[in-house]
């Protein structure tokens, strides 16, 4: 399967012009939203540039801190970006990690937001369903690189892997679980309750209640497909994806109870 096309000398790969168009979709909901909320719809345009560049940043340096094991065993762990810099900037080599680009991606949107006089928590809710939109679509980027899938399977929805992408101890089997459609239907579901949440309960909802929510479905998700995953990202002997993202639904949950305890709920301010 082909990753990438040539431009005269450039090198153009897939998995990057589908990150751009999981970008430019979210961009787009996050408009769609905004203007059906009364908020100024060219911001979410005007704010792309800098969540797209703090996000892959992020991602990138996730990615560096946190490798899989099948790179570690090859020798591409943390010392070797480090020592070698340019191979940072290789993002097609190795890839992005999604915890890393939310929250780079959050950092570059306060800021943006602290500049404009913009309420960073009503932006963040009306950014989140874009955000698994994004997520939905770009995984796909995994299926042309053929990376990230699951453990061996006979299902019917299997998906062949090409020998020379398959991973040390797996060489004799060619079907795989299809995780990166696993998670694209999951993040689809997780845009759907967030836009139907936000849009049924508007009135009942706190400034940040959506971004918490999503922080509650997509880690629950993910949590779960690395348990099917067969790459995995070790850090002092645990899945730190897999860790992180147990404890970022079970803090986002804690978060939604203790600030719906009182009675009277705060209402949301396009502006602070």
């Amino acid at each position: 399967m082909p990753q990438y096309f040539n431009i005269g000398p450039l090198q153009v790969h897939y998995y990057g012009i589908i990150i751009m168009f999981g970008a430019v979709c979210a961009a787009w909901l996050a408009g769609r939203e905004a203007k059906r909320k009364g908020l100024d719809p060219e911001i979410a345009w005007d704010l792309f540039p800098v969540v797209i560049i703090t996000g892959v940043i992020g991602a990138r340096l996730w990615h560096i801190f946190t490798p899989s094991a099948s790179l570690v065993a090859a020798g591409y762990d943390t010392m070797y970006y480090l020592t070698h810099p340019i191979a940072i900037l290789q993002t097609w080599n190795g890839g992005l990690g999604i915890p890393g680009g939310v929250i780079g991606g959050a950092i570059g949107l306060y800021f943006y937001m602290r500049r404009r006089k913009q309420n960073f928590s009503v932006w963040i809710d009306n950014l989140a369903p874009g955000l698994a939109l994004a997520q939905a679509i770009g995984r796909w980027g995994n299926f042309i690189n053929q990376e990230l899938y699951g453990f061996p399977t006979d299902l019917p929805w299997k998906i062949f892997i090409e020998p020379a992408y398959r991973l040390p101890g797996f060489a004799e089997f060619s079907y795989y679980h299809p995780t990166f459609l696993y998670e694209t239907l999951w993040n689809l579901m997780n845009m759907a309750i967030l836009l139907w949440v936000g849009r049924k309960f508007y009135d009942k909802l706190r400034a940040g209640d959506v971004f918490l929510l999503y922080l509650i479905i997509y880690p629950i998700g993910r949590f779960l497909l690395e348990y099917v995953r067969l790459e995995y990202s070790p850090v002092a002997g645990i899945n730190i994806n897999q860790t992180v993202m147990g404890v970022v639904a079970v803090a986002a949950t804690a978060a939604i109870i203790l600030r719906h305890r009182k009675k009277e709920t705060q209402p949301i301010e396009a502006v602070e």
